[in-house]
């Protein structure tokens, strides 16, 4: 399944917002990979990244 994962990261010394489309078995795994692909690709900490919604996305 898709799913849309949107919310903010810290991004200096503002919050930038995120939307990102991720194939994940479950709305958790889904949120979790949002956590590792938005720390890994910004050099951030997971308290820095804030996900405010997780939608099946529509196909």
């Amino acid at each position: 399944m898709n799913f849309m994962v949107k919310g903010t990261f810290k991004a200096g010394h503002k919050w930038e917002r995120f939307s990102k489309t991720i194939t994940s078995a479950n709305k958790k795994n889904a949120s979790e990979k949002a956590y590792s692909l938005i720390g890994s690709e910004h050099g951030l900490k997971r308290n820095l990244v804030k996900i405010e919604s997780v939608e099946e996305a529509a196909k």
